[in-house]
């Protein structure tokens, strides 16, 4: 038995694990107050993480150091006791639970920055704008992606159905049961499925190009494709359908000499200095064509705004482009001003944050068919694919720069290879870096853009800046079969004279 003193003594020692406790949680609930800050910076990372699929990318773009970034990584799989992300060989994988967070953690993210952004005077918060000088709305909006009104869920066949009748489904059949119909042959899954022919790849694009196709099959088929890894005979088909879309120019027609396709990410904000090159290029007396885009932000027309600076026709139709290029030597064509379809299949990337195939394939869209094309890309597994590609559609001539851009600017600073296109056949060619020179800060009088004209000007000095728009000219020059000089030494010679003479 317990005595009464026992017991009275064991109801003090409860009463002071009570108040041990309750005063335990009153430290915790402190702490937690205190680090509120520390839990809000955890869940900006968190998202990165989502976002990115990788520490170093997401510490790049927070502007941390990868290993801070892990040690926070490591803060949150305690926290919400799961390993919340694998590692595999394209990057973070989330976990199902980390993925039941993302819509939550995008939407704080999305808020934190705008209120951050809002002005002092208590206006509504707008959209983060860098002051560098280069907001400009885009010249043509893309409107809504035209689709066929989606199916109904509940009752329709299902894919395996689909798959079932695909031997019924012929080249006549109705344009959404022939785009099912592809979409089972290229990802019914491992075993079941293969890369879609050139000539059923360009009918798929096709069917949506034409507005034809239900928004599911859009997603479906776009995506499988990326993940899946995209063939180059898809790639050649998908470049077959964009260009009888625009209504593309073949070669023969002689109305480009060099096609520059110039589709860039908008988070880079460094200046265009390929804008300048190209107009050396046409000053020599070759007719370039750029196209592009520049994403959906508040800057999406900075490439247009460049342009008009630069005294380049920005044009609104291919037909204008063609005009441009016969009175002005150089053009500038957003991809909306020759197709708003192909426009809004880009936005889909606000949808889905990744890239899609026909991303890629607008770099061969050569609307006014140039004799020669100069390409930037900076994924290496696309560019033996890009080349195949063009191999394929019986391209003759081509350069691909092999450099950290989806644009063509060079980097004369480090060695870079140049995957060619010469008759028809592959000819690399090795360019040995050149001797570093340490990039000039603009004036703090300057904003990015004036910074950029006054080095074509001549009222800033950049000597960075010039071998970058130098080397890209010279490259450039050599792409085009009716160079005389043939050499990239005599295309730098080349390019140096025309940048001494430019303002002539």
């Amino acid at each position: 038995m317990i005595s009464n003193d026992s017991k009275f003594e064991l109801s003090q020692f409860a009463g002071q694990d009570e108040l041990d406790i309750k005063r335990g949680e009153a430290r915790t609930e402190a702490a937690d107050r205190q680090d509120r800050p520390g839990q809000l910076r955890l869940l900006v990372v968190f998202d990165a993480l989502l976002r990115e699929g990788s520490v170093a990318k997401a510490a790049a773009g927070l502007g941390l150091q990868s290993p801070a970034v892990s040690r926070m990584l490591g803060q949150l799989r305690e926290i919400y006791g799961d390993p919340l992300f694998t590692r595999t060989g394209k990057g973070l994988v989330p976990t199902p639970f980390a993925e039941g967070l993302r819509l939550r953690l995008r939407a704080l993210a999305a808020e934190t920055e705008q209120l951050m952004a809002a002005p002092r005077e208590g206006a509504a918060p707008a959209m983060p704008v860098e002051n560098d000088d280069w907001a400009r709305p885009p010249l043509i909006s893309a409107p809504p992606l035209a689709v066929r009104p989606s199916l109904l869920l509940q009752g329709q066949p299902t894919p395996d159905d689909f798959a079932r009748k695909l031997a019924r489904i012929g080249h006549n059949s109705e344009p959404q049961r022939r785009l099912a119909k592809y979409i089972a042959t290229s990802g019914s899954g491992i075993g079941r499925c293969r890369p879609l022919a050139l000539d059923e790849a360009e009918d798929a694009l096709g069917i949506i190009l034409a507005g034809e196709a239900d928004p599911v099959q859009i997603g479906a088929l776009l995506a499988t494709m990326q993940y899946r890894g995209v063939a180059a005979a898809e790639m050649a088909g998908f470049v077959k359908a964009l260009r009888r879309h625009v209504g593309a120019y073949d070669v023969a027609d002689g109305r480009a000499d060099l096609d520059w396709p110039a589709y860039l990410s908008p988070k880079l904000k460094s200046p265009p200095w390929f804008l300048h090159a190209a107009r050396l290029v046409a000053m020599a007396g070759y007719r370039v064509l750029l196209h592009g885009h520049y994403g959906q932000g508040p800057d999406a027309g900075k490439l247009e705004l460049a342009a008009e600076t630069a005294g380049i026709p920005v044009c609104g139709s291919l037909g204008a482009a063609r005009d441009a290029l016969a009175a002005r030597s150089i053009a500038y064509l957003p991809i909306g001003g020759a197709s708003t379809q192909i426009q809004r299949l880009f936005a889909l990337y606000n949808l889905v944050e990744m890239r899609l195939p026909v991303h890629a394939v607008a770099h061969l869209l050569n609307p006014l068919g140039a004799a020669a094309s100069f390409l930037g890309v900076a994924m290496p597994s696309r560019r033996d694919l890009l080349r195949d590609t063009a191999m394929l559609l019986g391209i003759g001539h081509l350069s691909i720069l092999g450099s950290n851009r989806d644009f063509a600017e060079a980097t004369p600073f480090r060695t870079t290879t140049l995957f060619r296109l010469v008759d028809g056949e592959a000819a690399d060619m090795r360019i040995a870096a050149r001797e570093t020179i340490a990039a000039a800060p603009p004036p703090p009088a300057y904003t990015s853009r004036e910074y950029w004209n006054a080095v074509w000007t001549g009222a800033a000095r950049d000597e960075a800046a010039e071998a970058i728009i130098l080397e890209t000219a010279a490259i450039a020059l050599v792409t085009i079969p009716a160079f005389p000089g043939k050499t990239l030494d005599a295309a730098r010679a080349e390019a140096a004279s025309l940048w001494r003479g430019r303002l002539r």
